[in-house]
């Protein structure tokens, strides 16, 4: 067996005396796990810290052997890890990748989709907006789809202001305006809607709402089974100032 694609660095386990099983997301093929020789040494540690893109080839004997990976760098973001937020976030972002998508199935648009946030967060401030809208979008990869499409009651399609919590649909102002369950719903910032545009800048309140809305479903599919993401999720919030979602 062998492989070629460019991959992100997502965790890496000790694995005999110099080398390591490095878990990587490759950008067409998918998460695949690999023995990487001297991975600890001191050059190829900077070369396979999380998030870093690298050029990945792949071999094997045998189809079910774990495979021996060569890599040469593309990308790195070794910046992420002098910040404490974009830190904390970073450890939560492959932890739970790595845990949650299926090993060797391609998820070309998840990669991509991580890869472009990890250049925001190195970039720019204001990467949690990125971070929720792909969370957003993860969810719906993993089957878990938000319909922030129309609202759920009148089909409309402008004024979505809320999320039911429970089917995860849109609803607009209008028709939660004094319902019973309305202080249920939860609230759906713009940037987060079905087909909205890359936004400018967001505010405070705004992103803190699009995180609660991401981290709730999150909470409610993802996390039962996987309880570190959850606690690594609230610790990179607490980073940001904002209580855990």
């Amino acid at each position: 067996m062998e492989r070629q694609d460019d991959a992100l660095v997502l965790t890496l386990l000790p694995h005999g005396d110099h080398g390591a099983v490095v878990r990587f997301l490759g950008l067409s093929g998918g998460p695949v796990a690999a023995f990487v020789h001297g991975a600890r040494s001191r050059r190829r540690r900077a070369d396979l810290a999380p998030g870093n893109k690298v050029r990945l080839s792949l071999s094997a004997r045998l189809p079910d052997q774990l495979p021996t990976a060569m890599i040469e760098p593309v990308a790195s973001r070794a910046l992420l890890a002098f910040d404490a937020r974009t830190a904390a976030a970073l450890d939560y972002l492959v932890q739970l990748l790595a845990g949650v998508l299926p090993e060797g199935e391609a998820c070309p648009t998840v990669a991509a989709s991580l890869d472009a946030l990890l250049d925001q967060m190195v970039a720019d401030s204001d990467w949690p907006v990125a971070m929720a809208r792909f969370e957003r979008d993860l969810l719906a990869e993993l089957g878990f789809g938000l319909d922030l499409s129309a609202c759920a009651r009148t089909g409309r399609t402008d004024d979505l202001a809320f999320v039911s919590p429970r089917s995860g649909r849109a609803v607009t102002r209008a028709a939660a305006a004094g319902q019973p369950w309305a202080g249920r719903l939860l609230p759906l910032p713009a940037f987060l809607a079905a087909g909205a545009p890359t936004p400018g800048r967001v505010s405070p309140a705004d992103r803190d709402a699009g995180l609660a809305l991401t981290g709730h479903f999150l909470a409610r599919h993802i996390f039962p089974d996987m309880p570190r993401a959850a606690g690594l999720r609230a610790e990179a919030l607490v980073r940001l100032g904002l209580a855990a979602s």
